[in-house]
């Protein structure tokens, strides 16, 4: 017969949620350009939220550059 080793009963503490409860950044779906849009050009602002489309639509976190490559496509950009 083995004795178990006691465990301290110990709270998990989720320290990646706000004080009132939300996460941090006040959105709940994390964006790869959230805080670099203020002050940018209006193409760059067209391609970040093009962007966070595509992830939305497509379910991503991050894309590919050739993901990339088919978003700036689709805005109508070419060589």
């Amino acid at each position: 017969m083995q004795i178990a080793p006691q465990q301290k009963s110990e709270t998990f503490t989720d320290r990646r949620q706000g004080a009132d409860g939300n996460k941090p950044g006040g959105s709940p779906e994390r964006r790869q350009f959230s805080d670099s849009r203020e002050g940018s050009s209006p193409e760059v602002i067209e391609l970040s939220e093009a962007v966070d489309q595509y992830k939305l639509r497509h379910r991503r976190r991050f894309i590919t550059f050739e993901e990339l490559h088919n978003v700036i496509v689709e805005l109508g950009y070419h060589k």
